[in-house]
């Protein structure tokens, strides 16, 4: 799977960039309805940085994987 750079706007929570609620792809401004799913990988493991992932559905029925690296504060697409 590869994975493009994205502005995501979010929701912070106890956590900073806790959940996406919208994005800009191609220059346009996505709202998210709803995450449909999100997962963790890493973490745990000293020798990788934890990785969000997020599975959602846009406001006009579009579902995308958004995907989160903490240790750069880095938002991206997959294509």
């Amino acid at each position: 799977m590869r994975f493009k750079e994205v502005k995501v706007e979010c929701y912070s929570g106890c956590k900073l960039n806790e959940s996406p609620r919208a994005f800009v792809l191609d220059g346009r401004r996505r709202e998210i309805a709803e995450i449909i799913d999100c997962w963790r990988e890493g973490g745990l493991d000293p020798r990788r940085s934890a990785v969000d992932y997020f599975k959602v559905k846009t406001e006009d029925g579009e579902e995308f994987m958004l995907r989160y690296i903490s240790l750069f504060n880095a938002w991206s697409i997959a294509y």
